[in-house]
């Protein structure tokens, strides 16, 4: 038997995934998930699409060959770079992807004026222009892409005085003028709290639970959705070789789970 025969392979390029599982874990209690995060090349946002490209290709290829039901690309820039290109490798495979949540924010009364936080590979690629010229009659969108953001949640401690400096160059320029904002990559639904510090009274949208509950449509639709009336089971896996990175991830884990 496969090691992961029945599982949803879930992916990311470190830890941001995690915040997507835990949705899916909420929707989807009874499925089994094994989770990669390749932060031995974090952050994905930050490289060439070519580069993202290829190693998506890969952990998918490791995924599909382990025995997974399923694929879910727990991150923006992955999707935005890979996502057509695996569909394409594995046509009968349901491959399920994240975007920035900008049509929820657009279409929210409170949502005059967008903020989109998201990694320069996301912003740069077709995807997210096509998806922002579909709302930006909708709503006032800005972007700003948060070089270094994702690589600093990678190394945790998120209450340390340096990422509030960093968010304060990235968006504190944005206080006051904007109403919403779109967490365009999966590290971010992490330092939520330290993002609302730095801007005031904004409202917040991030893709996960959108995707979750898409990837549950996916599940019942092909019939493949877990039949057992048991908890599934969650394995996380690290391309990385740090030590205690398995420990830190568990910690993103409970956290995302206690809603923090």
């Amino acid at each position: 038997m496969k090691e992961f025969d029945g599982y949803v392979g879930v992916f990311d390029s470190g830890v941001g995934g995690i915040s997507v599982l835990a949705e899916a874990m909420r929707a989807l209690p009874h499925e089994s998930f094994a989770y990669f995060g390749d932060s031995a090349n974090a952050p994905y946002g930050e490289k060439s699409t070519e580069a993202v490209r290829a190693r998506s290709e890969q952990i998918v290829d490791y995924l599909v060959s382990s025995g997974v039901k399923a694929v879910l690309i727990a991150c923006n820039t992955a999707t935005a770079a890979a996502a057509e290109h695996v569909r394409a490798a594995y046509p009968h495979l349901p491959i399920i992807g994240v975007e920035p949540a900008l049509k929820p924010a657009a279409v929210s009364p409170a949502s005059d004026r967008i903020l989109v936080m998201a990694t320069p590979m996301t912003l740069r690629l077709e995807k997210f222009h096509r998806l922002s010229s579909e709302w930006s009659d909708c709503a006032e969108v800005s972007t700003v892409a948060c070089e270094g953001l994702a690589a600093r949640i990678e190394r945790g401690n998120l209450d340390a005085p340096d990422l509030k400096e960093l968010l304060e160059r990235l968006v504190g320029p944005y206080r006051g003028r904007v109403s919403s904002v779109v967490l365009g990559c999966t590290h971010y639904p992490f330092i939520r709290r330290q993002i609302s510090e730095v801007l005031g009274d904004v409202t917040l949208f991030d893709g996960g639970a959108g995707t979750a509950r898409h990837l549950a449509h996916q599940l019942q639709e092909r019939g493949i959705a877990a039949e057992s009336t048991e908890p599934g089971l969650v394995e996380l896996r690290t391309s990385s070789t740090r030590p205690g990175e398995l420990d830190l991830y568990r910690r993103f884990l409970d956290a995302a789970l206690a809603g923090c």
